[in-house]
């Protein structure tokens, strides 16, 4: 028989095992660059750049947060409006998981944080972010076109291809209804409220889609040109390989396949969007992406702690009664 010490001990473990797992990973990847590079030698790239440029860049970096508290603050005004400190700090915390757990599974706490902060139901909390998620990758995938387009041997083509795309997401909240529809039709009963709460995750009308969709766009945009601005003070050149480094990054950010923290993942992400956007493939040339790559997401993660001490900062107090 198990003693109460001994069962509390494996009940910790247990609740905690993701935690540890990522702090595994994480003291890994850190021996792993130590042995390989040194970070000796992977820091002194940020002191080649400056402070200023850095600091500049983890400004515009954490500002991007601002804006995509104000994309769920515009998604719902119902529940939201007057609490944007408390709608911050609940972003960062979930931004914040959801870079350090493994295999997306830090998303999971979008909906269970808003049902106990503003008493969102699950499903349309999970559904709003399925959309949101959806809007991001398809604006990350617009950006990739642009430079696929520019490179096409069939540029009149490849620009009618890159419109239609960029015009699907309006296509799709165009015939929301019909294929809302079409599913209440074919699914069984017992998934009727499914299907009614995933269309309260869905913008309310019009105006606020295209609200939604501009500020994702804005936001990717910004993040994107930050993140290839401090690669090409890293030396990673040319504009285009920086441009898609950035781009290679944030899309294995947003993908299923995501080790805890993004280490081995994001980095790699960036190199293979550099070197698909024209980085050359000379030995030294990619030893720099190489650490160019673990020093932007270096970055990227000390934005996202930067922007979850802000919020926790700026509120501490629940909305709604537990």
């Amino acid at each position: 028989m198990k003693t109460p010490t001994v069962a509390s001990r494996q009940n910790w473990f247990i609740r905690n095992r993701m935690t540890l797992l990522t702090l595994a990973v994480v003291l890994a990847y850190a021996a792993f660059i130590e042995w390989f590079w040194g970070w000796s030698s992977i820091l002194a790239q940020w002191g080649k750049v400056g402070a200023l440029p850095i600091l500049l860049a983890l400004a515009l970096l954490t500002g991007t947060y601002f804006l995509r508290t104000w994309r769920i603050y515009d998604y719902f005004p119902k529940e939201t409006t007057g609490h944007f400190a408390a709608l911050f700090r609940v972003t960062q915390v979930h931004n914040l998981l959801n870079i350090m757990m493994p295999f997306r599974t830090g998303e999971t706490s979008f909906p269970v944080l808003m049902r106990s902060e503003f008493g969102i139901p699950l499903a349309r909390g999970t559904s709003a972010l399925f959309v949101m998620r959806l809007l991001d990758l398809h604006a990350l995938l617009v950006a990739a076109g642009i430079g696929l387009a520019l490179a096409s041997p069939y540029s009149i083509l490849a620009w009618i291809v890159w419109v239609c795309f960029l015009l699907l997401p309006v296509a799709g909240f165009a015939s929301r209804r019909p294929l809302i529809r079409l599913a209440a039709r074919i699914l069984p009963k017992k998934a009727q409220g499914l299907v009614h709460e995933l269309e309260r995750g869905l913008p309310v009308d019009a105006g606020a889609f295209a609200r939604a969709w501009l500020t994702t766009v804005v936001n990717w945009l910004v993040k994107v040109v930050v993140l290839a601005w401090a690669l090409g003070l890293m030396n990673v050149t040319p504009l285009s390989a920086s441009f898609g480094g950035a781009l290679g990054g944030e899309l294995s950010s947003v993908l299923p396949v995501h080790a805890p923290g993004g280490v081995g993942t994001y980095p790699a992400g960036i190199t293979a969007g550099a070197m698909a956007f024209g980085a050359s493939g000379e030995k030294a040339a990619i030893e720099n992406l190489a650490q160019a790559s673990i020093n932007a997401h270096l970055l990227i993660v000390v934005s996202a702690l930067t922007g979850t001490a802000i919020g926790l900062l700026v509120s501490r107090k629940r909305v709604i009664a537990p």
